[in-house]
């Protein structure tokens, strides 16, 4: 008997990791344990493991555009969530030609400047990240992320900063003055949201299931604090769902 429930559908731009703990794998798993249905385009093929990051193959823009346009064009996809690019140039050129094919479609970019592992991807300029900022509905950087993509001294004052283009989540598990803590940066000031407990395990690819589940959220229907809310209890049971660097996702 087939399922007439319907799931929103949600598409990850993302590099695939191939064991699963980040990337575009690891967005599709969360995607559908939220109860939404992931499609998934690939924009770099990775050689790393849980713990150790070897090499990276970049997939060119038009390419990338050739995975999701036909999607795109078949599925009602009203939030994209957007992970590893070689470059932000990429999204200058991807970003116009999605919306082209999708009009009103939202990105939710999660930028990867660094493998946990210690590999630097690029080390764009700031005027770089400033040109593609207006097309983001959603930034969710890391602290060093925040002040390496907007030039300022600290993660709370780049946060500030990029939200005059951008609603900017500044996440906190990198923070120095208030770990844990994550903060949502929009024009009517900030919502900073608590950390939820101190029982949990670092995991490979936390940033990634966070930004995956707020968008899988915001698909659902939630307003951007409420999903963001939703976004990090989902991490919470992520990180801990096992003391090993790979965690599980319960459907």
């Amino acid at each position: 008997m087939e399922m007439t429930m319907h799931k929103p559908y949600v598409m990850s731009l993302a590099g695939l990791d191939p064991s699963g703990g980040a990337g575009l794998l690891a967005d599709i798993k969360t995607f559908e344990a939220q109860r939404t249905t992931g499609l998934g385009v690939c924009t770099a093929l990775t050689m790393q493991t849980d713990d150790e990051f070897l090499g990276v193959e970049w997939i060119p823009p038009h390419r990338i555009i050739a995975q999701a346009t036909p999607l795109l064009e078949k599925f009602l996809v009203q939030f994209c969530k957007i992970g590893l690019v070689a470059h932000p140039d990429v999204l200058l050129e991807v970003l116009p030609a999605l919306r082209a094919v999708r009009p009103g479609l939202q990105f939710i970019l999660d930028p990867v400047l660094k493998a946990s592992a210690g590999y630097t991807f690029h080390a764009a300029l700031i005027r770089q990240w400033e040109a593609v900022l207006p097309y983001i509905y959603l930034l969710t950087p890391n602290y060093e992320e925040a002040i390496a993509m907007s030039g300022m001294p600290d993660g709370e004052q780049g946060a500030k900063k990029m939200a005059a283009h951008c609603a900017v989540l500044l996440k906190g598990g990198h923070r120095p003055d208030k770990p844990g803590w994550d903060s949502l940066y929009n024009g009517n000031g900030h919502t900073d949201f608590q950390p939820l407990s101190t029982d949990a395990f670092p995991k490979h690819g936390s940033g990634c299931v966070l930004s995956a589940a707020i968008t899988a959220s915001l698909a659902k229907g939630m307003h951007l604090q409420e999903a963001c809310a939703a976004g990090k209890n989902y991490t919470l049971h992520y990180l801990q769902s096992s003391p090993a660097l790979l965690g599980h996702h319960h459907f």
